[in-house]
């Protein structure tokens, strides 16, 4: 049994004998204060926590992976996107990972990936890093009182990014690694500072199980009228999906991950995760005064003496890589799950309009690069459109 600040909790169910300090379920201003006295994030005017990501500034697709197994096997679509590991080769990072978390001080976070629930997912985070705990405990949706009293973890994280992985030995393609065996919702990070990851591979975990409870999983922004008219907004990273969404006439349901079920359309988030190059009061409200206390800004420049950020958010990673700062707002626009009346999906993209879809159907479309690092010039794509039973409300491009 490990005692932490806040709390009790056995972390030996999880593979994990510490001899740390295990701080569980910490607040907010405890990780700042660990996050500064560490020297691993500087506090900003205004209150924004400013950290470093280091070489990653953004996901690492190539090196993230799928344990095949018989649980899951044959739901995935194994290729160039969903790239395999064996068992044994998880079992290895895992036991990295677990090796290196067991003589740290370690933070705990416990909390919900789903608005609905119906259907959220539980999800218990494990790190050494105080940031990288603020960043989960801002993002996903925070339990209450009562909930964290008999909160049961349905998807574990082990999070150890300075651990790397050895390519010959463990199967991976370089250093960085991340990896998600679905069946036991287990998930190890390994190799990259970048948080990004920990939000996708929940994400990742959530597409896979929710078709499973008739609920579509969406890549998109949402917002909501006063009629409780719902409009998505899907789109890579950079294409507008956070600023078209957060309109100031209308509530925004969330910025980046959503599910639709017949109850209607509801966030996975608590928070928002935008990029945040060229922010601007004037242009992007809501955005820019959600960056206080609580909030993340990550690789932004903040002049050293006045510690204010660049008036124009420029990132010193963004010259020549196109990379973008990102931000983690605290989750004051959320909504429950609503009711969805004449909902409407506007298909977000700066080459051409895509058709109208249904159950079934594949569409051939060009998508813009986006903003992350080598991704090179537009290209085709195949997007499958497919549904458990029963069909989609109207569809309005």
């Amino acid at each position: 049994m490990t005692i932490g600040a806040e709390g009790r909790i056995d972390l030996g169910e999880h593979g994990i004998d510490a001899d740390g300090r295990v701080h569980v379920h910490p607040s907010t201003s405890v990780l700042y204060t660990h996050t500064l006295r560490r020297n691993e994030g500087r506090l900003a005017e205004g209150g924004p926590l400013v950290v470093d990501t280091g070489r990653h500034t953004g996901r690492s697709p190539k090196d993230k992976f799928l344990v095949r197994e018989p649980g899951s096997e044959d739901r995935v679509w194994w290729g160039t996107v969903n790239q395999e590991l064996s068992e044994e080769q998880f079992e290895g990072l895992r036991d990295k990972v677990t090796s290196f978390l067991e003589h740290q001080d370690l933070y705990v976070i416990d909390s919900f990936a789903g608005a609905d629930p119906a259907h959220r997912l539980g999800v218990r985070l494990i790190t050494y890093s105080p940031w990288h705990a603020l960043f989960a405990k801002t993002l996903f949706i925070e339990p209450t009182d009562e909930e964290l009293e008999d909160f049961e973890p349905g998807a574990l994280i082990l999070h150890a990014p300075v651990v790397e992985a050895e390519p010959e030995e463990d199967g991976t393609r370089s250093s960085t690694f991340v990896v998600l065996h679905l069946s036991r919702s287990e998930i190890v990070i390994g190799g990259t500072f970048y948080a990004g990851e920990i939000k996708k591979s929940i994400f990742t975990l959530m597409n896979d199980r929710l078709p499973l409870e008739g609920v579509l999983p969406m890549h998109c922004s949402a917002n909501v009228g006063e009629e409780d008219d719902v409009a998505i907004f899907f789109g890579l990273s950079g294409t507008g999906k956070t600023t078209l969404s957060a309109d100031p006439s209308r509530h925004l349901i969330g910025d980046d991950e959503h599910g639709w079920s017949d109850q209607g359309v509801f966030n996975f988030e608590g928070g928002c995760y935008a990029k945040c190059i060229h922010l601007a009061e004037a242009s992007e409200p809501q955005i820019y005064r959600a960056l206080r206390f609580g909030s993340i800004l990550e690789n932004v420049v903040v002049d050293p003496a006045t510690r204010r950020p660049n008036d124009r958010f420029v990132s010193y990673r963004s010259l020549s890589s196109c990379i973008r700062s990102r931000l983690s707002i605290a989750p004051i626009f959320r909504l429950p799950c609503r009711e969805s009346a004449g909902t409407c999906i506007w298909i977000h993209n700066r080459q051409e309009p895509l058709p109208a879809f249904s159950s079934g159907v594949i569409l051939r479309c060009k998508y813009p690069a986006g903003t992350w690092p080598n991704t090179g010039a537009p290209r085709s794509s195949l997007v499958s459109c497919w549904w458990h039973g029963g069909s989609l409300p109207s569809v309005v491009v």
